[in-house]
């Protein structure tokens, strides 16, 4: 990770400034739920006509899943079109993966003629290779503690980060509910003439009922009242993440129609392993929560569904930079049996320092030498009406994604 703009603007310079040329461009920042509005915007944008280029991060299982038109995927012959184009500016430049791939993402969309762009942040905002656009909306559903190594120990260093998107003219929707972030972000669009609406005081959201893979809610708001709106994510915090993206798409001009149709249809443009089913008999959900805000949501829905289960068995793998402890405490609420596993991936904390860890928090730990035993072995002890939860990584949940055939 290098943070700075120079890198990026040399490559997009070198290829006609292609930033410049991805027709309505929606710009998302936030420490959680980035990828449901993303999914689900671009959903609601093809679904109303439009040709959509959605650009996310990380991937699962391929490398293609973070570039997509009208959900489909970018092919792999035009990835290597586009690196041997770019191969001698990244190397001269020393430019970074995500850097490279932000450049590829806009020379695809640019030929593609995408007439929205729906383009989430990687870490931040300020520094992020993605803030070279000029937005017309940004949406930041939530900020709380993450990646502080980069972005700052505090909520005000990291909302300061992120606010950073806005840029002047732009329509603003927000989530944030914490004081001190809300009023950096509505500093900063008050600074840069950006109108912002913050969604608990423009507009109310009902939810009338959340199982795993279903939500159904309703959203009023001046000029907009959508009733019953279905969408296939597990948890009623995903409620809120859902209406900025119907907020933004109404004011993009997408009608009930499209709204409704693109939600029902918005796993197909790359929303996976957020509380998802995987297997039954015993429930499986693959949850890509990194972060302690995250876990603690995923946490608070599992727990109201607790009841119908006999026992949760937890399977985890983190990266070094994020909070272990808290993440732990918080799954210790919901159980007390976790399996923690290696992650592919030098950042990866081994299973044994995390089952260290666990145990400090007072769990009852099974370290696992490979993903692929620790799957042997919840498939030898679980029962039927047991409860699996396969959380923390991005990393781990692609692994687990590889090797179900899911």
């Amino acid at each position: 990770m290098k943070p700075g703009l120079e890198r990026v603007l040399k490559l997009l310079d070198a290829v006609g400034e292609p930033q410049r040329r991805l027709g309505q461009v929606v710009h998302i920042a936030g420490t959680n739920g980035k990828g449901a509005v993303a999914s689900s915007l671009a959903a609601i944008c093809c679904a109303g006509g439009y040709r959509t280029g959605l650009y996310t991060s990380p991937h699962l299982l391929s490398y293609t899943e973070r570039i997509r038109i009208n959900g489909d995927m970018i092919s792999e012959s035009r990835v290597a079109e586009y690196c041997s184009v770019l191969e001698s500016t990244v190397t001269e430049g020393n430019a970074t993966f995500f850097e490279a791939t932000t450049a590829i993402a806009f020379m695809y969309f640019c030929e593609m003629q995408a007439e929205i762009s729906v383009i989430e942040t990687g870490m931040g905002g300020r520094l992020d290779a993605t803030n070279v656009v000029d937005p017309d909306h940004v949406i930041i559903p939530s900020i709380s503690e993450d990646h502080t190594i980069w972005l700052g120990d505090t909520i005000g260093e990291i909302a300061a980060e992120k606010a950073a998107i806005i840029k002047k003219g732009a329509s603003v929707y927000t989530a944030v509910e914490d004081p001190e972030a809300l009023e950096i972000i509505l500093d900063r669009a008050d600074a840069v003439g950006a109108r912002v609406r913050v969604l608990q005081e423009s507009a109310e959201c009902i939810v009338h009922g959340a199982g795993v893979g279903t939500l159904e809610f309703s959203l009023e708001a001046p000029g907009l009242s959508m009733k019953n709106l279905v969408a296939p994510v597990t948890g009623d915090f995903h409620a809120s993440n859902l209406s900025l993206a119907v907020l933004a798409a109404s004011e993009i001009g997408m009608d009930e129609s499209a709204i409704r149709q693109g939600l029902l249809s918005m796993r197909r443009f790359g929303y996976r392993a957020r509380l998802e089913r995987i297997s039954r008999q015993p429930d499986v959900l693959l949850d890509v929560s990194h972060n302690p805000a995250g876990v603690e949501k995923s946490v608070h829905t599992l727990c109201a569904m607790r009841g119908a289960y006999r026992n949760v068995v937890v399977l985890l793998g983190l990266v070094r930079d994020k909070e272990a402890g808290r993440i732990v405490r918080h799954l210790k609420t919901m159980t007390s049996h976790i399996i923690t596993v290696d992650l592919l991936t030098e950042r990866g904390m081994t299973a044994a320092e995390l089952g260290d860890l666990c145990r400090e928090e007072g769990a009852e730990v099974t370290v696992a030498a490979t993903v692929r035993e620790a799957l042997d072995i919840i498939e030898c002890t679980v029962e039927k009406d047991d409860l699996v939860l396969i959380t923390g990584s991005f990393y781990l949940a692609g692994e687990v994604l590889g090797l179900m055939g899911c």
